[in-house]
């Protein structure tokens, strides 16, 4: 996932980032289609030529960040056989993005109850394809013991939950960076499974 900064030349992607800012502002129920159209200079109308519906809109910001979470955690599960390093670096990944871009992050992980069953549905299915990557690194990790995770399934549902909650309370300038977050977290991590740290120390 990747906040806007600046606005696009594309017409469908104006309205795109002016959704992610209203949809971060005032919610997904609280945000109308002149609120995203005036914040993409362009005419009420203009959301319709260009997306089904708001919800469309919605849709599209969550199917792009999900997709980007599930390429982010291959390519740490691609760039170690170990486990212990795989999942260090996989949060600090997710952590750090959702640091980042915390205000896009907050809305693919709390809006999704407004989506459309289908659109939901797909959503889900990607969301729990990222918890299957993870689920597997416990249960490798487990198996070569590496990690002494007791229950890897709901481990690897908490471990998730530190990066989702990170979308709720971060603020720019606040007192810890992403990547001072990121570093702490991936150790969090580590020491919910029970694992050694990255020099083969045990966890403290």
């Amino acid at each position: 996932m990747t906040d806007t900064t600046h606005s696009p030349a594309n017409p469908k992607d104006r309205l795109l980032a002016s959704a992610i800012d209203a949809f971060g502002i005032k919610g997904f129920h609280g945000t109308t289609t002149r609120d995203i159209a005036a914040g993409a200079g362009m005419s009420p109308a203009a959301v319709y030529v260009h997306h089904k519906s708001k919800e469309d809109l919605l849709y599209l910001i969550a199917l792009a960040g999900h997709q980007r979470t599930v390429r982010a955690f291959a390519e740490q599960i691609a760039a170690t056989d170990d486990p212990a390093r795989q999942l260090a670096g996989l949060i600090h990944a997710f952590v750090r993005e959702y640091a980042v871009n915390h205000t896009l992050a907050r809305i693919v992980s709390y809006e999704l109850a407004a989506l459309r069953p289908e659109h939901r549905t797909e959503i889900l299915t990607i969301r729990r394809e990222a918890l299957t990557m993870v689920r597997g690194i416990l249960h490798a990790g487990n198996a070569s013991g590496v990690f002494h995770a007791d229950n890897p399934d709901m481990t690897s549902i908490a471990v998730l939950s530190l990066g989702i909650d990170v979308a709720r309370w971060f603020r720019d300038h606040g007192r810890f960076t992403p990547e001072a977050i990121a570093d702490h977290y991936a150790v969090l991590a580590l020491r919910m499974v029970g694992a050694t740290d990255l020099s083969g120390h045990p966890s403290p």
